[in-house]
């Protein structure tokens, strides 16, 4: 990450750094955190710690939007770049194999021609030495190559490990675990394609953190995130795995409902926004009691060769209804609140 590797006391001074700067922030300790105030210690990336540096004297903290958009940023493409070395040095060697086994057929077959000229035995002798000393380099090289293959295999596998990580990071959101935008536009298409060919229900979700805003501006961003923490795990908690749960972004959420009718659909966002109600908000750092938190939701369902476009639209608008008519409710497509809601938008 930067610094000298052997250098015992120096990486650990840097670690301290970095350790103090994640305590000072109350961040988690997770490796991702600990490997950029482990590199923003060192000093070794000008543009990193440009870029904390802004941030910190903004805000004083980072949030962990921020983090995520840093790491992204400075970090991510550290893994692809060590996968393609990785085939890089395995493709050298095999063509370094290539070449040697190329040369070894060229080389046999001047000894043949040799040996088809020549009569005498110390002649033959000589070309058989020649022939075995090849053999042996040949023999050598593909033990050298056997040996790297081996090794490659391992970390060639460990390296899929972590681009498989990588791939699941590009399309889940960091502060809450859930899938986010991208996944859901991508699942979306998939569910609705499946419920079209199929004939099967399909329900969308869309909720929105009440007064989230006013929240946010009044305890700070921490707390802030931690709202959107506790609303995601009530979400996450109440729905099967078979469904899919995204932050959809800000402070709104999405859940994608398979084969699932509009009364069913109403009843588990009921039970989602009553989840949330329920549970009562404590600021971490001072233990303040900070009431409780709810959501408004709007149900609509897929309608016979509708567009992903068109179902989120109707969604939103129900959704738009929840907040219009009190919050901390849920509207399905065929509630009477639905048509006022439709005709404001529109």
């Amino acid at each position: 990450m930067g610094a000298p590797e052997g250098d015992h006391e120096l990486t650990m001074a840097f670690a301290e750094i970095a350790l103090g700067q994640i305590k000072a922030l109350h961040q988690p300790a997770t490796p991702r955190h600990f490997e950029i105030w482990y590199t923003y210690a060192t000093g070794y990336n000008p543009s990193l710690n440009q870029t904390i540096n802004t941030l910190l004297s903004r805000d004083g903290t980072l949030s962990e939007a921020e983090i995520d958009r840093i790491y992204q940023a400075h970090f991510s493409s550290n893994r692809f770049t060590k996968v393609k070395g990785e085939i890089d040095q395995v493709m050298a060697m095999i063509g370094a194999a290539i070449g040697s086994t190329s040369s070894y057929t060229e080389k046999f077959n001047r000894a043949s021609e040799r040996l088809g000229r020549t009569e005498d035995l110390e002649g033959i002798r000589a070309i058989v030495e020649s022939l075995v000393q090849v053999t042996k380099e040949v023999e050598r090289d593909n033990r050298a190559l056997e040996a790297r293959l081996s090794a490659s295999k391992l970390e060639i596998s460990e390296l899929q490990e972590n681009l498989l990580a990588v791939r699941n990071e590009s399309l889940t959101d960091p502060l809450t675990s859930l899938a986010n935008r991208k996944f859901f536009d991508e699942a979306l298409a998939r569910s609705i394609a499946t419920a079209q060919s199929q004939r099967e229900p399909l329900a969308l979700l869309l909720a929105d953190i009440d007064h989230f805003k006013t929240f946010n501006d009044r305890y700070g961003h921490l707390t802030g995130d931690q709202v959107l923490r506790l609303v995601a795990s009530a979400v996450k908690q109440n729905v099967k795995s078979q469904d899919i749960t995204a932050r959809y972004g800000g402070e709104e959420f999405a859940i994608i409902l398979r084969n699932t009718e509009l009364r069913s659909a109403i009843a588990l966002a009921d039970r989602v926004r009553a989840a949330v109600m329920n549970r009562e908000l404590v600021k971490r750092s001072t233990g303040e009691q900070l009431g409780r938190v709810t959501i408004s939701i709007g149900v609509a369902t897929l309608g016979a060769n509708e567009n992903q476009r068109s179902l989120i639209e109707r969604a939103d608008v129900c959704l738009y209804a929840a907040k219009r008519n009190g919050r901390n409710r849920v509207v399905g497509e065929k509630d009477p609140e639905v048509g006022d809601a439709a005709s404001k938008v529109a």
